[in-house]
């Protein structure tokens, strides 16, 4: 019997899934699921029961963290990449959404399996503040657009509305703290009018994989 096909947030959790076991030998905890993916764990919980009532993975009781995964779906999934275009920003405007700019500074081709979300941008990053996270000078940092973040969160942030900036991102109650992972630079501390975020990095490009038209 053929699984029933998965909404995107099903096929996202499922390819979340596929990535852990391929890496780790085993499924995440519910907790280190809902961390990863941002929701909570009564929300895996519910997508897992869904994935395996759609046969796309079994489970050996209710809350195992045995899992298997439907091998036909495995393959197919990895025969069927999807590539998307994402646009390169060549610089964040204050107050504007990032994808309602014109001003763009041509387009990358990513994987659309892995990134799956609206609207998402690239921005190139500048110096080696983020060398430690494995971010280097010129790399094209990949964002989903975000006016929020969580502590720790590497995020592209906005600095009295003018310069654009890669950090790591903490509230300390009475300011912001962007924190670079570099040892030569000191965390850097502003008020909370004075940042905006724009958007989550949630991964990289390297290399000359540019595009600059349709």
């Amino acid at each position: 019997m053929s699984p029933v096909p998965l909404t995107e947030k099903q096929q996202r959790v499922f390819e979340y899934l596929k990535d852990r076991i391929d890496d780790t030998g085993r499924a995440p905890s519910l907790r280190q699921a809902a961390a990863d993916l941002g929701v909570s764990h009564t929300a895996v919980a519910e997508l897992l029961r869904v994935l395996e009532h759609k046969g796309w993975l079994q489970r050996q009781g209710r809350y195992s963290r045995i899992i298997q995964l439907a091998p036909k779906n495995h393959e197919s999934k990895r025969k069927n990449t999807a590539a998307r275009r994402v646009p390169i920003v060549g610089r964040v405007a204050a107050g504007l959404p990032l994808y309602a700019q014109q001003e763009w500074a041509g387009d990358i081709v990513v994987d659309g399996r892995i990134y799956r979300g609206d609207n998402l941008f690239a921005l190139r990053v500048q110096g080696d503040s983020m060398q430690d996270a494995g971010i280097l000078h010129n790399d094209l940092a990949i964002c989903e657009p975000r006016q929020f973040a969580e502590n720790g969160e590497i995020v592209v942030a906005l600095i009295d509305g003018d310069d654009a900036t890669v950090k790591r991102f903490f509230y300390q109650g009475d300011h912001i703290e962007l924190r670079p992972e570099n040892k030569k630079y000191l965390p850097m501390r502003y008020g909370l009018g004075q940042v905006l975020i724009q958007g989550r990095v949630i991964g990289l490009q390297r290399g000359p994989k540019q595009m600059t038209g349709l």
